[in-house]
């Protein structure tokens, strides 16, 4: 992996985009049309599109110079670490919206994020938008299953346009999935994402802990602003990291400590979090935590 063969190339940005849209791809075409696509037809406010191409020789790249994004590009897969880190540097927006380009934005999604960053006061927050999948998973904070199509092959667009409005769900706690909003400032205080996470895994519970500690308390989950995801095989294709050992020997919690007892992920949002309190379970949950760090030792 040769990172000084990044490659960053601006492109023309709406002067009133209210978010940059940061979007990986990595030889994934027909995706990211799709993903871009979607943005360009259910937004409600123009934004700044930026894609970080990892290779890109699937047509990838040629589409992107053709429609005249701002994109960076390496010639091989850097993981989403610097390519969401390279996307970002190109960003005009004092708003930036991660996204993964195996996800299709619903209508208006970006009016309910924006509506809900305006609330705030402040740019402590972490808010993310709610994905329909089509099978479920262990993640709570997704509605699922609700088939659609796995692959822009077979998706079912007009049903899901039909439909997507009546799936009943709550705002909740525990913002790390994306697409996930958040102010530049707070993205170049933590220094993005942490790249000793590369090819990518656990790099999103990582970026959430150094909100943490920055002193953002604010992780929300937007239920009104849905999307699509489709849960692309691309994570398959890379050699991963042990982002489980990292996370923990870094933080000296596990992800599921803090995903459970500081974001509350998943739970009813009812407004900022507070630091976890002290009882039994989550005194035996740290007690797990440190033999594990032992053991792995």
């Amino acid at each position: 992996m040769n990172i000084d063969k990044i490659s960053f190339h601006p492109g023309e940005s709406p002067d009133d985009a209210k978010f940059s849209i940061l979007v990986p791809s990595w030889n994934n075409l027909p995706f990211l049309k799709l993903c871009v696509g979607s943005i360009l037809k259910n937004s409600r406010f123009n934004h700044q599109i930026i894609i970080h191409l990892n290779d890109g020789s699937d047509g990838s790249l040629a589409w992107v110079k053709e429609n005249g994004f701002s994109y960076s590009r390496s010639n091989d897969n850097v993981g989403v670490c610097y390519a969401f880190n390279s996307a970002a540097s190109l960003a005009k927006s004092d708003y930036l919206l991660l996204i993964d380009d195996d996800n299709y934005v619903l209508p208006d999604w970006d009016l309910y994020l924006w509506e809900d960053i305006q609330k705030i006061g402040h740019h402590y927050f972490s808010v993310s938008g709610t994905k329909i999948e089509p099978r479920k998973t262990f993640n709570p904070c997704v509605i699922a299953p609700q088939d659609f199509g796995s692959s822009p092959d077979n998706f079912r667009e007009t049903e899901l346009l039909e439909k997507y409005k009546s799936f009943e769900w709550d705002d909740w706690n525990g913002s790390s999935w994306y697409p996930l909003a958040i102010h530049k400032k707070m993205w170049d205080i933590v220094g993005g994402l942490s790249t000793e996470f590369t090819p990518g895994m656990y790099s999103d519970p990582d970026f959430m802990m150094k909100l943490w500690h920055c002193g953002v308390r604010y992780y929300k989950g937007v239920s009104q602003s849905r999307s699509y995801h489709f849960i692309s095989k691309s994570v398959r294709r890379v050699k991963k990291n042990n982002g489980r050992k990292q996370f923990l020997k870094k933080w000296g919690i596990s992800n599921s400590t803090f995903r459970d007892f500081y974001l509350r992920m998943g739970t009813p949002f009812h407004g900022e979090l507070q630091e976890p309190k002290p009882n039994g379970n989550f005194k035996l949950r740290l007690l797990r935590d440190r033999l594990k760090i032992l053991f792995s030792s």
